[in-house]
């Protein structure tokens, strides 16, 4: 079982930055393949961010509605995920999740946090 808490969440003004981190239980934190979603009121959950990393290399994946604004790390040995968001908009209110793919890749994740509200006012 890989247990994922969402933390970081909070009301900021367009423009503004937070950073979302993700902590994660299991001692092959490494070996996964994580991700960040978002659900907004009334819409569908949709894709962010995704990161894999394979002993030495790190590849990244963005929606294209992020992509220069956010940014998606981790830090293995503290078993934490991370996204770095810059330039929040309005229309970034959502609820976030990380969500995890033990088989290392990004097309499975079969665990999920609890999610952490982002509010971006206008």
């Amino acid at each position: 079982q890989v247990q994922l808490v969402e933390s970081g969440g909070g009301l900021v003004q367009a423009g503004g930055s937070l950073r979302l981190s993700c902590a994660a239980s299991g001692r092959t934190f490494s070996s996964y393949g994580m991700g960040w979603f978002r659900q907004a009121p009334g819409k569908e959950r949709e894709f962010v961010a995704a990161i894999t990393w394979t002993g030495s290399s790190t590849y990244t994946y963005y929606a294209g509605s992020v992509k220069g604004r956010f940014t998606i790390s981790r830090d293995n040995a503290k078993n934490t995920l991370f996204l770095q968001m810059n330039s929040l908009k309005p229309e970034d209110t959502a609820v976030y999740y990380c969500a995890a793919d033990p088989s290392g890749s990004i097309s499975r994740y079969d665990y999920w946090g609890q999610g952490t509200q982002v509010t971006v006012s206008s």
